[in-house]
């Protein structure tokens, strides 16, 4: 695989989030299938591991710990604070002493006694951004955590975070149909020498043909709620599928692999953690690595974009981002 830069480290271009081994999309894996999924992405030649705190409440860095302790000293370990599951349910806190206890948690929970790269997972509206990172800042001071990351933030949350502390990655959801990093986020990371780590970048696992029918996904799947995947909008997107699957049969490869060397070919910053429970769809992802896209197929897969329906999230969860939206999304 190709690699990349990713704070101070060279990493494979493609790396792997973790959070459908244990969070969102159903019923979780058995710990023994994650432990398989995690071990077949390091034989496949992936490097960059993506989990948080909120992931499972624990669970999923739990995982994650235990299946790649044998690789620690070669693989990349990235993880997130600043939203967590306390009483069974998701909160958001940004205060300095919260990020230095989960930070704790998180490192005994990962069996590792640095994170390679730690991000804030959302920017508490409470707690001014320059703190939530003085904080971090001062793990990395102590050798807790390597570098610091911010998630679903705008260019200009991100300038005052780097005024405190050099951010190494922003991570934000960036695919065919979510282009809101191309608003001003991408083009900042790009000024300030900043990774864009594209997470959700095969489109929740639409591009896939993943979801045919979001009625029959499982209790608990995050799709179920997303706009996206409701109507009137998916019958729209899914003309949007039609049509990308006619672009990848004419680059001889699958609209998977097509959508991630799209991103791949929007910056050499960009990384995208596609996530996956199937060891098939794993190495179908890895194998966009190194695939050209030609400046024709580009500029036409650059204009499906207007043939996505709704918006990215309902308008509670929406109203929890820093990212910059487009005029016409609601909520």
């Amino acid at each position: 695989m190709r690699t990349r830069r990713l704070g101070e480290a060279e990493v494979g271009e493609i790396g792997l989030g973790c959070m459908s081994l244990s969070h969102a999309y159903g019923e979780p894996t058995s710990p023994e299938a994650g432990r398989a999924l995690l071990r077949a992405a390091v034989e496949a030649g992936v490097v960059h591991f993506d989990t948080a705190a909120l992931y499972g409440f624990g669970r999923n860095e739990a995982l994650v710990g235990e299946a790649l302790a044998p690789f620690r000293a070669s693989i990349f370990l990235a993880s997130k604070c600043g939203m967590t599951g306390v009483d069974g349910k998701r909160v958001i806190d940004g205060r300095p002493e919260t990020l230095k206890r989960t930070c704790e948690e998180s490192l005994a929970r990962l069996r590792t006694e640095a994170i390679d790269l730690y991000y804030l997972h959302r920017v508490d509206p409470k707690v001014p951004v320059e703190d939530s990172v003085g904080a971090l800042a001062e793990l990395v001071a102590e050798g807790k955590v390597r570098s610091i990351g911010l998630s679903e933030v705008s260019a200009p949350t991100l300038r005052r975070a780097h005024a405190v502390h050099p951010i190494a990655a922003v991570q934000s959801e960036y695919s065919l149909w979510t282009r809101n990093p191309e608003i001003a986020v991408l083009d900042a990371c790009r000024e300030l020498g900043t990774a864009l780590v594209a997470f959700s970048p095969v489109g929740r696992g639409f591009f896939p043909g993943g979801v045919s029918n979001p009625a029959a996904l499982p209790q608990g799947d995050i799709r179920k709620g997303m706009p996206r995947f409701q109507d009137p909008n998916f019958p729209i997107n899914l003309r949007f599928l039609s049509a990308l699957r006619e672009l990848a049969r004419e680059a001889g490869t699958t609209p998977a692999r097509l959508s991630l060397a799209w991103l791949l070919a929007k910056g050499e910053h960009v990384l995208p953690i596609p996530g996956t429970t199937s060891a098939a769809h794993l190495h179908e992802n890895v194998g966009a690595s190194g695939i050209e896209v030609p400046p024709e197929l580009m500029a036409r897969l650059d204009e499906l974009v207007r043939l996505a329906a709704g918006p990215r999230y309902p308008p509670a969860t929406q109203a929890e981002i820093d990212t910059e939206r487009f005029p016409d999304e609601d909520g």
